[in-house]
């Protein structure tokens, strides 16, 4: 099959989106001898030469504005792929919308539903065209592709599509280079939140629980904030910089992939308090370097960290702020999550999704040869 993938979400920082289309595209070449091609667009950002090298995979780069580009293509469905980028048998979107094509068959990805349930909390070009669109491309698509079992519940339930017509490709647990063999629980390290800086990841509650334990604990470790920032973060970076956070708060931004194991190597917890994760990998990559996980029990994040981490309500200041205290100050609990963690991430594996992706694009093919 000579296969067409979206890779502009990787193609400045890799951020959630990114990174998992960039590794599955890299797990399903290093298995299968079909032709994969990259395709990215863009005014200013060129794709790297090292990574079609990396992936094993060709590369078509156009400068056209990626907000342009999707405008056309969501609200005329013009121009087809075919015109861009040649021929394909399968063209994948790595987002909820179908990338127009002549004859290719049809796949789009779906890592959750935030966009349709909390619209108001999402970025001004997603509010305009995911939650009108995304329920008849669904619909219409050949195959699509989620990262949970939760998600392809909720893409049946909501937008009506078939449950064989979903799979579910989950990410798989990185390899490091020196994390992940036994517990990685430094008693002088530090509480880690990583995670774009936006509204549903629920950062103020991290913040109200740091405060209770600034004011009334004997136990307070240093509390790293690591991951890009949304147009609408400013007052949450205020509010890190003013008292009482801002000698206790690091504030990183931005954490490239390549610097993560470090940024994990330091860390005796990760705390994940969003409202939503289509997935949650975050999660993954600290259970598999063997740092306990506190974490909210909505969306895709009780089916990832199943028994292996501790589940809160994301409102619950007071449970937050007892965890992250217990997690610094009780050493054998935190070895007990973090061994859990390890085994828990094992189970998750590239190989096994790429696998069932390539299920998906034979499946795609064959149901636009009967439309």
């Amino acid at each position: 099959m000579r296969i067409l993938v979206d890779y502009r979400p990787a193609l400045r920082a890799r951020t959630g989106v990114g990174e998992y289309i960039h590794t599955l595209v890299g797990a399903y070449t290093a298995g299968s001898d079909d032709a994969v091609t990259l395709f990215t667009s863009s005014w200013k950002d060129r794709l790297s030469p090292s990574i079609p090298l990396e992936l094993r995979a060709r590369s078509i780069d156009r400068r056209v504005p990626v907000s342009v580009l999707n405008y056309l293509w969501h609200r005329h469905g013009w121009p087809p792929i075919e015109m861009l980028a040649g021929t394909a048998d399968v063209v994948h979107a790595a987002h909820p919308l179908l990338i127009p094509a002549r004859h290719a068959a049809q796949v789009v990805t779906i890592h959750d539903l935030y966009f349709l349930l909390h619209p108001e909390r999402t970025r001004a070009e997603i509010r305009r065209d995911y939650a009108e669109l995304a329920p008849t491309h669904a619909r219409r698509a050949d195959a699509v592709i989620t990262s949970s079992a939760h998600t392809k519940r909720l893409v049946t339930e909501h937008l009506g599509v078939a449950a064989e017509r979903i799979y579910v490709c989950s990410p798989g647990a990185p390899q490091w280079q020196t994390l992940g063999r036994v517990p990685n629980t430094p008693t002088d390290g530090y509480i880690l939140f990583l995670g774009t800086i936006e509204p549903r990841k629920n950062l103020d509650v991290l913040l109200d629980a740091y405060a209770v334990l600034l004011r009334e604990s004997r136990r307070v470790l240093p509390l790293v904030i690591a991951g890009g920032a949304a147009a609408d973060a400013q007052p949450l970076l205020h509010r890190m910089a003013r008292e009482p956070f801002k000698d206790r708060i690091t504030y990183k931004g931005y954490v490239d992939h390549d610097q993560r194991e470090a940024l994990y190597a330091g860390a005796r917890a990760l705390v994940l308090p969003s409202f939503d994760e289509g997935f949650g990998l975050p999660v993954l990559e600290a259970m598999s370097a063997g740092v306990p996980v506190v974490t909210s029990n909505r969306g895709s994040l009780p089916e990832v960290v199943g028994n292996a981490g501790i589940l809160l309500e994301p409102g619950d200041v007071s449970a937050w702020a007892s965890a992250i205290e217990r997690i610094a100050g009780d050493t054998p609990w935190a070895i007990t999550l973090a061994n859990a963690g390890l085994e828990r991430a094992r189970t998750f594996t590239w190989e096994r999704s790429a696998l069932e992706l390539r299920r998906a694009y034979q499946d795609a093919v064959l149901r636009r040869g009967e439309r």
